[in-house]
């Protein structure tokens, strides 16, 4: 009993450190050693078959292998994809129906999970474990892949003649020192202790604590930021509005910049020119978006040249990656249970490049649903551009007033 108790102590403290290999010869070493039911007696210490030790013995009287190999050349189990040549295209079938001719696979309409693809895998191809079947697919160059936002819908023929258009218009006007921004609402946000996406680095175990639901209630208060993005000095002013977003709060939100820092900055300035989207409250087919724009051009009494982009191009705008991409990631992780934290997170925006930002606050209505006439909009004093004139338009004062 005593030399058995060595022996598996001794099992006990190398084994560890031995590959496939060497744990076998040393068992066989051992059973050698022994002599007469060596093998059974080794075997019950280490827990290696008695077919494995006997493997062992002939393998300790043959020529040793060559470095760092433990079997013989076509040693050990076959790969599964070469026993069955068949296995990978059946997966591939599984995680590209349409793409290999199979509209009708079970799983095409299922989640894809190695779980899920090894379950089927066993109905029709025999025994495989979802580890394997992630290797698998590794080796036929898959990966996680999750949806990505690159789809704008149908181009316009015009779309990049139109790119090129507000690029001379904005280096014409900036190489003049003329004030030019670019303008959009961010997406509205949900007041109340809510989940802001993101992270943020915190003690373990300290992070904010959320409602676990955030269905949109009619009662539930929202924020709507409006951002003014200068392009020629690098700063942004946010209006936060509080009631809706329509075309007369877009407005507002440009003159309210005009009134705090824009008439300031270009006192003698000849036009202002905008460069917008071409839906939502500054969409180019609203009424009441120029409307509004006349109403402000007769205030500042400057001509109001507007630029929109093409449809279904809005990530082109500079305020979307210049000022609401950076809003975004300040707040990250921060629940907006006020507006006053709104108000703080957006004015301490800042990046490498100099970025300053100005926010407001703004509880006044806009009511939606307003309607402008025929002969409201026969008032326009509009002068549209020979190139598209419908996204490319110039809007002049009537008389000069005071703001």
């Amino acid at each position: 009993m005593a030399a058995l108790r060595d022996l598996k102590k001794k099992f006990r403290q190398i084994w560890p450190h031995l590959n496939e290999r060497s744990r076998r010869m040393l068992a066989a070493a051992e059973a050698l050693q022994i002599g007469y039911g060596g093998v059974s007696m080794v075997s019950r210490t280490c827990g290696l078959s008695r077919v494995t030790i006997t493997k062992g013995i002939g393998e300790l009287n043959a020529a040793p292998l060559p470095q760092n190999q433990i079997r013989h050349a076509g040693g050990g189990r076959q790969r599964l994809e070469i026993n069955d040549p068949e296995l990978l295209g059946t997966l591939e079938s599984l995680v590209e129906p349409l793409a290999r001719g199979d509209p009708q696979s079970p799983l095409r309409w299922t989640c894809k999970s190695t779980r899920t693809l090894a379950w089927e895998l066993r109905d029709r191809r025999g025994p495989i474990s979802h580890e394997k079947v992630a290797q698998l697919l590794r080796e036929l160059g898959y990966s996680l892949q999750g949806n990505r936002k690159s789809e704008e819908g149908e181009d316009h023929p015009d779309r990049d003649a139109q790119f090129r258009h507000i690029n001379r218009e904005v280096r014409r006007a900036m190489s003049r020192g003329w004030p030019v921004i670019s303008v959009d609402t961010k997406k509205k946000e949900l007041i109340g202790n809510y989940e802001n996406k993101g992270r943020q680095w915190r003690r373990k175990k300290t992070g904010e604590r959320v409602n676990g639901h955030d269905f949109p209630d009619p009662s539930v208060p929202r924020a709507y930021p409006y951002g003014i993005y200068d392009q020629g000095r690098n700063t942004g002013f946010v209006n936060i509005g509080t009631d809706h977003d329509t075309a007369m709060f877009a407005v507002a939100s440009i003159r309210g910049w005009w009134r705090y820092e824009g008439r300031r900055l270009y006192p003698a300035a000849p036009q202002l020119l905008i460069t917008a989207d071409g839906g939502g409250s500054n969409g180019y087919r609203l009424r009441l978006w120029k409307t509004e724009l006349q109403r402000l051009a007769d205030q500042i009494a400057l001509p109001i040249r507007v630029c929109h982009f093409p449809p279904g191009t809005s990530k082109w705008n500079k305020v979307e990656h210049r000022l609401f991409s950076f809003i975004s990631s300040n707040w990250r992780g921060e629940p907006l249970r006020d507006y006053e934290t709104i108000v703080r997170l957006i004015a301490g925006t800042t990046t490498a490049t100099g970025l300053t930002v100005t926010c407001r606050l703004d509880h006044r209505k806009y009511p939606r649903g307003q309607k402008i006439t025929d002969e409201e909009l026969a008032a326009i004093n509009i002068t549209p551009l020979r190139f598209h004139g419908e996204w490319n338009y110039t809007i002049h004062p009537h008389q000069r007033q005071d703001m």
